[in-house]
């Protein structure tokens, strides 16, 4: 059965300068070919060239002047053949480019991202690139870009690799051990290669034991604004996002739910949240009092569940005992109305941030504060880290794994925890393959000699 050959537009749907449409596979040529005049070659491979697009049905309609870039298989992004159409970027234009593809022998709308995933099936990416690929396009911070960048690049990839060869390596010598016998091959091999599985174990404990930095950079920074009512936590958040995003009011108990708002703060994604005002033992039995108190409860769960807390207080009088008890290294302590300081003088001993929301006094040294806070947590770090539930699920999988081998009182035990612990390794970036091991067996031995 004949490949179909997908096209998409590539670009932003709308009004622009310029479209790209890219089509992919092994009728891309013919489909070009289609567009142009009678007896018109192929243009050279990755050169941009001048073409003027016309309706395959009527070769008198012009449907653009455009320039196209011919991609020949497997030196594509899909590994496939590919042909680029830069268009202008009217949408007239771009629905009767659309149009006359949809018209050609086996070609077809492609799915989302369908193009990467050829690019995974023909070997030009793994899972982990593949990955990549989506996080660069949503990427809306500068850490974002770099880390997808870095993923993209094969960093992770490389990582996962080199554990899983190692690990292959090790399987086939024992299988070598449990199948051959009568060969040449060493005593006590289990206790041999225990040594190098501990290395490979603590090199995986240690990959695991990163704070989630690399999904947390992936996902945004969990960012919770927390304290008594009217102490001023939303317009604090309408000062962050620089924009009226939450209601501001001096009736206390306005928020009752939460309000979610995804910022960039120096260069890291956060997401901020304005929460219920913290006073459970000031509410009733009425009904109002019962939906603040599940709005204060959805507060408190927040507050488990970020990474960072800024807890706020109003500086004309004392912290309230409900926000300080929420205090940890993982807290920013805020005094806010830090204007109206004068009226009531209080004499405080705290590690706090004083600022004005009114006048915005303190707010630059706030953020200051924030942005160190998430630094230390996620850090500055060459070595790529995990950005999926997917990776860690199958890295302690390969963990537990390979702690039952250590521990197997039979070799044949063992071997088979050791191949469990490669086939989830492999599972991360795709390569899954037995010919791997055979191909480990048969090189390091003389086997049949």
């Amino acid at each position: 059965m004949k490949l179909d050959t997908i096209y998409a537009l590539s670009t932003p749907p709308g009004r622009g300068g310029v479209a790209v449409i890219r089509a992919s596979g092994p009728d891309s040529g013919s489909g070009l070919l289609a567009l142009s005049k009678q007896d018109k070659n192929l243009p050279e491979p990755r050169v941009a060239t001048y073409w003027v697009l016309r309706d395959p049905d009527d070769k008198s309609v012009v449907l653009d002047k455009a320039m196209v870039l011919y991609f020949a298989g497997p030196s594509s992004f899909t590994g496939e053949d590919c042909v680029e159409y830069h268009l202008h970027g009217g949408p007239s234009v771009i629905e009767a480019v659309l149009d006359a593809l949809s018209r050609q022998p086996h070609h077809r709308l492609a799915e989302p991202g369908e193009f990467t995933r050829r690019a995974f099936e023909n070997g030009k990416l793994d899972l982990t690139s593949a990955e990549a690929v989506a996080d660069l396009i949503h990427a809306e911070t500068q850490e974002q870009r770099r880390q997808a960048l870095m993923q993209m690049g094969g960093a992770l990839a490389r990582i996962y690799d080199s554990w899983k060869d190692d690990l292959a390596h090790i399987l086939a010598l024992m299988e070598a051990d449990l199948d051959f016998s009568d060969q040449d091959l060493p005593d006590d091999l289990l206790l041999r290669v225990r040594p190098d599985l501990s290395h490979i174990l603590e090199q995986i404990s240690h990959h695991l034991d990163d704070n989630r930095r690399g999904e947390m950079l992936r996902d945004g920074v969990k960012l919770v604004v927390l304290g008594a009512p009217n102490a001023g936590k939303s317009s604090l958040i309408n000062a962050l996002a620089q924009r009226d995003v939450a209601i501001v009011s001096h009736i206390a108990g306005t928020t009752r739910d939460i309000i979610d708002v995804h910022l960039n703060l120096g260069g890291y994604p956060v997401i901020l949240s304005d929460t219920a005002g913290l006073r459970p033992d000031q509410l009733g039995e009425s009904d109002h009092d019962k939906i603040e108190s599940e709005g204060i409860r959805r507060a408190i769960l927040r507050a488990e569940q970020a990474d960072i807390k800024i807890l706020m207080y109003d500086g004309t009088g004392h912290p309230d005992t409900h926000t300080i008890a929420l205090l940890d290294e993982s807290a920013i302590l805020v005094r806010n109305k830090s204007d109206l300081e004068h009226e009531t003088p209080v004499s405080r001993n705290l590690d706090e941030v004083a600022i004005s929301t009114i006048s915005g006094q303190g707010i630059d040294k706030l953020l200051e504060r924030i942005a160190k806070l998430i630094k230390n947590k996620i850090g500055q770090s060459d070595t790529p880290s995990l950005t999926r539930q997917r990776h860690r699920t199958a890295l302690e999988k390969t963990k537990l794994a390979l702690e039952r081998s250590m521990e197997a009182p039979l070799p044949e035990l063992a071997a088979e925890d050791i191949r469990l612990a490669v086939r989830y390794l492999g599972s991360i970036t795709g390569k899954v393959d037995v010919e791997d091991l055979l191909d480990m067996i048969f090189r390091d031995f003389c086997i049949g000699k």
